[in-house]
């Protein structure tokens, strides 16, 4: 199999496309589509979004110093996609997506009542990185749709089909192709 050479870029992919929640001091709301983003540490619970400076929602972050991550799925495609590719400065996101604002508990923001998860965050730092500044973040809470939990409690995020991104183009998760650790369970042939 032959390969090409290209230039250095980023091409981890596909990716999570979630939705980003905040208000800032004045009480304005807005969402923001972002790709960049990702957890950084389970404990403490950390995540980041990386926005780009001139992005509306960029100065509404930096000053009131929070936010909300909410993910997405394919019943949210199409509001994923309108939120990333129209300003908050023009238009009402939520009333033109009709998507429902819930209160946040622990930061003043809204949270998108049809996302399955929302997870709220508090700015800890701002790494200016060049295109994009990565909005660092402690994790405060979250919560979780419970019609997708099972009978033992276990929350089923495949039940909400989840949604990744990859090279301009949006995505269904696919079916399960194994859990953690199955490559070195009892009884399993060695794939590698």
């Amino acid at each position: 199999m032959a390969k090409q050479d290209w230039k250095p870029g980023n091409m981890v992919y596909p990716l999570p496309t979630v939705m980003v929640s905040v208000r800032d001091l004045k009480g304005n709301d807005n969402i923001i589509t972002v790709a960049w983003t990702g957890t950084i540490c389970t404990n403490p619970p950390m995540a980041y979004i990386s926005v780009r400076p001139e992005r509306h929602s960029y100065e509404m972050i930096k000053e009131s110093g929070s936010f909300v991550i909410n993910l997405t799925t394919r019943d949210l495609v199409w509001a994923t996609d309108y939120c990333g590719v129209t300003s908050g400065r023009d238009v009402d996101k939520f009333e033109k997506c009709h998507l429902t604002k819930e209160e946040a508990s622990q930061i003043n923001a809204p949270m998108i009542k049809e996302s399955p998860v929302n997870i709220e965050c508090k700015v800890r730092k701002i790494e200016k990185l060049g295109s994009h500044h990565m909005f660092i973040a402690d994790v405060v809470a979250v919560h979780a749709d419970e019609s997708y939990m099972d009978e033992t409690g276990r929350f089923m995020l495949e039940k909400a089909n989840p949604i990744a991104y990859s090279h301009g183009k949006y995505y269904d998760l696919g079916r399960q192709l194994g859990t953690f650790g199955y490559s070195i369970k009892k009884n399993k042939k060695k794939k590698c």
